[in-house]
């Protein structure tokens, strides 16, 4: 890496631009551990593969218009009915999809977060702003604050992820339904990105599908990019209490727009519920471990992480995530330098996922390193 490593990294990487790492630094993508991507460590399933396998030749018809099949698997595993269901190609089509449908004119997202939403929004031609979680209070939000502030200016749509992207903090089912009925008396409606909610700890259920049941104003987003380790899939899908919403939405998507392959993957990953808790297993105890050791360090802070990944602020004087980025990607590691999202540009946040626990020991030796006395 030459002497204009800094200038360069500005372009801000995500966790999946190994291809971009390898081009800029000259460093084979192979041999980067990417704890940027916030990908299941334990990649596809044995089962899935080898079943999976078995069934290629899926491709050779297209698949059922109206995933019956795969709408059910996915109903018995997520808990809500297969009517309540609509699939698509990835979390990001169904994002956009929606906003396509209710076509919002302003637009509330919690932030820092994920930059697809405001971007789908604005090529909607609506208008966007934020509400930004406090650092000082762990990035939790403050429930009764965030449904005065919905309530000062005229709003169409709210976003949340839960738990959050790169914040990691949640929400518990009971505060979205305060949030929820705040949203249904002033005729919002709310878009709830679960993509990291099944990595949450077994103890703590963050998902909001049992609300289902009682509110129609929101939709629930999900796909198997992260937990089952399988983004080149494109599988994703959105439930919704709100019938009438999801029949718009389908009338609006492109017809197929899952192949037949992931049609078929998905009623196999579903089911496989060794693999669901190995991950749950894994991530558990590696989340605990890590964010305990991590407390104990003198010169950054950490926030209590729900989903798979943890976010870490850096207090050390003369460091920056640019830094730290820079000296984890010379030992062959990828993190996240945050200070791309909104409300953390000040460079001093940085993001990592938790993979194998050797790998993750490697990391916390690394960033020691640099943080450390």
């Amino acid at each position: 890496m030459g002497s204009d490593s800094r200038k360069v990294q500005k372009e801000h990487f995500h966790g999946s631009d190994l291809e971009k790492i390898e081009q800029t630094f000259k460093v084979p993508k192979e041999s980067i551990i990417g704890f940027g991507s916030n990908v299941n460590p334990l990649g596809i399933s044995p089962k899935l593969k080898e079943e999976l396998a078995e069934k290629l030749d899926v491709i050779t018809a297209y698949p059922d218009p109206d995933y019956r099949t795969l709408r059910e698997h996915i109903a018995a595993y997520a808990g809500c009915l297969p009517e309540q269901i609509l699939v698509g190609n990835g979390c990001t089509e169904l994002i956009s999809l929606f906003i396509q449908v209710q076509k919002p004119q302003e637009t509330l997202i919690v932030s820092p977060t994920y930059s697809e939403y405001e971007r789908e929004v604005r090529l909607s031609g609506g208008q966007v702003r934020y509400y930004a979680l406090s650092e000082a209070s762990g990035f939790r939000m403050d429930v009764t604050d965030f449904c005065q502030t919905l309530s000062e200016k005229e709003t169409d749509l709210c976003v949340i992820c839960n738990p959050n992207n790169p914040t990691s903090a949640a929400l518990m089912p009971e505060e979205m339904a305060q949030i929820l009925t705040c949203c249904q008396n002033q005729n919002i409606f709310i878009m709830i990105d679960e993509t990291y909610a099944e990595f949450a700890p077994d103890e703590v259920s963050v998902s909001c599908t049992r609300l289902l049941q009682q509110f129609d104003n929101f939709v629930i987003l999900r796909g198997i990019s992260k937990f089952f380790a399988a983004p080149g899939l494109r599988l994703g899908y959105a439930m919704t209490g709100s019938l009438s919403l999801l029949s718009l939405a389908k009338e609006r998507q492109n017809p197929w727009s899952l192949n037949s392959l992931a049609d078929a993957a998905g009623a196999l990953m579903f089911a496989d519920h060794n693999y669901i808790q190995k991950t749950r297993t894994l991530i558990s105890s590696e989340r605990e471990r890590i964010y305990q050791e991590l407390r104990s360090w003198k010169y950054i802070r950490v926030y209590q992480p729900y989903a798979n990944f943890i976010l870490v602020r850096i207090l050390k004087e003369g460091i920056t995530s640019s830094d730290v980025f820079l000296h984890a990607l010379k030992k062959g590691m990828m993190l996240r330098d945050c200070s791309d999202f909104p409300g953390l540009e000040d460079e001093t946040f940085f993001r990592f996922c938790f993979l194998m626990p050797e790998q993750n020991t490697a990391l916390l030796n690394c960033l020691k390193e640099i943080l450390s006395d």
